[in-house]
């Protein structure tokens, strides 16, 4: 579908004026797009724009690792650097990190504003459809998660899935505990 020249040049202003100053990758790649778009090139304007927005994921990304839970006492947290990549194939923005102690390790996931997440929302607000598959709800703070076959999963403020996959339902649950769901459901907004 081709674009439009208004919503290029729309977009790379947005992008323009969005961007913090210290972003000097972002803000070089959008100058890039604005000088192809003045030149007529704007098959190369729109690469450059599609490349400007995924440094920003990536960016969104960093800031979102942050409200993965600390490891608590006697557990180790590795944050996960190509979680955000991976994740970003599926259209939203993504952190993750791996949590271990001794022989017992589990995984937690963010994912947010993917449209994946939109088809989701339905399990997570149907207890009927989570009992039916062999699920049951699990408290985490405010939060109503569902636990099924080793993976704890929620949905906070309606585009966040928090997802921890693990055998040891009881440390992971502790962990989730120590999130800020209240921010993560804000981030971004």
């Amino acid at each position: 579908m081709p674009i439009s020249t208004s919503r290029l040049f729309a977009a790379a202003l947005l992008l323009a004026t969005a961007v913090p100053a210290a972003a000097d990758e972002v803000t070089d790649t959008i100058q890039s797009a604005l000088d192809a778009y003045e030149e007529g090139d704007v098959a190369y304007a729109a690469e450059e724009l599609t490349f400007a927005l995924q440094l920003l994921k990536e960016m969104r990304a960093g800031d979102l690792m942050g409200f993965l839970p600390e490891p608590q006492d006697g557990w180790t947290r590795e944050l996960d650097p190509d979680a955000a990549a991976a994740l970003s194939m599926m259209g939203g923005t993504g952190a993750a990190a791996e949590y271990s102690s001794g022989s017992d390790d589990f995984t937690v996931t963010l994912m947010m504003d993917s449209p994946m997440i939109a088809g989701m929302a339905a399990m997570f607000t149907n207890p009927a459809l989570i009992t039916s598959g062999g699920g049951k709800m699990v408290r985490v703070g405010r939060e109503k998660f569902v636990a099924m076959e080793g993976t704890i999963s929620g949905l906070v403020g309606n585009r966040v899935l928090v997802q921890a996959e693990g055998d040891n339902t009881d440390a992971i649950v502790a962990h989730l505990e120590t999130m800020d769901l209240r921010g993560l459901s804000q981030f971004g907004l």
